[in-house]
């Protein structure tokens, strides 16, 4: 029973480690995609037509991104493999949902 919970485990640890390392390179091409836009870049140059999503809801996206895949790479391996999952599934939908809120003010 014990070999079964290890590759589920290490899974785990994966996922996770892919969305701390996507992180940054998933915002950073979503800005790019909506700064090579014809509305983005107007927003840059003359500062009109900006984005309308509040920065508060950007920065909570990253943040609990980020400190939900650190807490489940720090999370032991063997302890709550449910709840562990719930975190990392969480870390990636708050990754997706940042990119999804850059992406659709474009």
């Amino acid at each position: 029973m014990n070999t079964a919970r290890r590759p589920a485990a290490r899974h785990l640890t994966g996922w996770s480690a892919a969305g701390l390392l996507l992180l940054l390179p998933t915002v950073a091409a979503a800005w790019l995609l909506v700064l090579a836009s014809e509305r983005g870049s107007r927003c840059l140059m003359y500062g009109e037509g900006c984005s309308g999503v509040p920065g508060g809801a950007l920065y909570g996206c990253f943040w609990a991104a980020f400190a939900l895949g650190a807490a489940a790479l720090a999370w032991p391996r063997t302890r709550w493999r449910a709840a562990r999952a719930a975190t990392v599934v969480l870390q990636w939908c708050a990754q997706l949902t940042l990119g999804a809120l850059v992406l659709g003010d474009a």
